[in-house]
């Protein structure tokens, strides 16, 4: 017991670096706040205030043009919600699926092949066949255009997602435990499965969190694979929305009067804080989710004596 003290008190922070910690901690999410908050006072005023006086903290002239703007063809936007949620939720799951399928052998030391497969992975960090073949290879041989996959499928795997699990599994996951799943008659699915991917959270979610994110904020995908308006997600259809008010502004000199007036009414700097803040809301709320598991993983891992 005075051991397990002595030990306890050994590893704990002092009151001052305990402070200190706290104090940057409390900078740094100020900081991280401070743009959220500016994004948040500007989507909410008007376009006038903001060509004006410029950006501020708090709106100057409370307007809501913007989100009107945006909202005027609400159906749209709501449906490439679900666009977007489906291939964030879908396509995360199976992406960490496969990279983990893929890095599960390559962290046993009894595979035969893993150096092969781990330089083949490697190597695709390193080179690539370039934009044409690619979208030949999406459109002539996988045959995505146009489909909801399109936005899925070419993010499934990451070299360097795979190379983290790996090592997380290598290094995290004792080969006592795997040794004994085999003792006890489990195949190599069941031992993945029922031992590796409760051990491995902490890794699984913090490739799950990037996977999220690269899913959530694409527009790439859609706009070299998707013509359909039908199967645009919500990063693309806010992509065209922001195109067509610089379009439009920029023929304001051009146009008639009544044209032009017409034109310089649209919230033009407002509604693209407006989209920052509809496009980021429901991601936020991720990030407690994966944090949970981040900070239960702290201590998984070790083998009992």
């Amino acid at each position: 017991m005075a051991k397990a003290n002595s030990i306890s008190k050994a590893n704990s922070i002092s009151k001052p670096a305990n402070v200190v910690l706290n104090i940057l901690f409390i900078i740094f999410s100020i900081i991280c706040i401070i743009p959220l908050v500016l994004v948040l006072s500007v989507s909410f005023s008007s376009e006038v205030s903001i060509a004006k006086d410029g950006y501020s903290f708090l709106p100057r002239h409370f307007s809501t043009a913007a989100y009107s703007y945006l909202f005027l063809n609400a159906k749209s936007i709501f449906h490439a919600y679900g666009i977007t949620i489906f291939v964030t939720v879908v396509g995360s799951i199976l992406s960490i699926l496969v990279i983990a399928l893929y890095a599960y052998p390559l962290s046993r030391r009894d595979f035969k092949y893993r150096n092969f497969f781990t330089f083949v992975v490697f190597f695709t960090m390193l080179f690539n066949g370039g934009l044409v073949p690619w979208y030949l290879v999406c459109t002539q041989a996988l045959h995505l255009k146009n489909t909801i996959w399109a936005m899925i499928v070419p993010y499934l795997i990451s070299g360097w997602y795979v190379l983290i699990m790996r090592t997380f599994l290598a290094t995290g996951i004792p080969e006592a435990i795997v040794e004994a799943a085999k003792i006890d008659g489990c195949g190599e699915f069941r031992t993945f499965f029922s031992i590796v991917v409760p051990l491995a959270k902490p890794a699984f979610a913090t490739i799950g969190l990037f996977t999220v994110l690269n899913y959530w904020n694409d527009w790439w995908l859609p706009l070299m694979l998707i013509d359909k308006d039908s199967l645009v997600n919500l990063q693309y259809t806010m992509y065209k929305i922001q195109t067509n008010i610089q379009y439009l502004t920029q023929l304001a000199p051009s146009a008639s009067a009544q044209a032009g007036n017409a034109v310089s009414q649209l919230p033009a700097e407002t509604s693209r804080m407006a989209m920052c803040v509809i496009a980021i809301g429901p991601i936020i709320l991720a990030y407690p989710f994966f944090q949970k598991y981040f900070v239960k993983g702290l201590t998984i891992g070790g083998v009992k004596g």
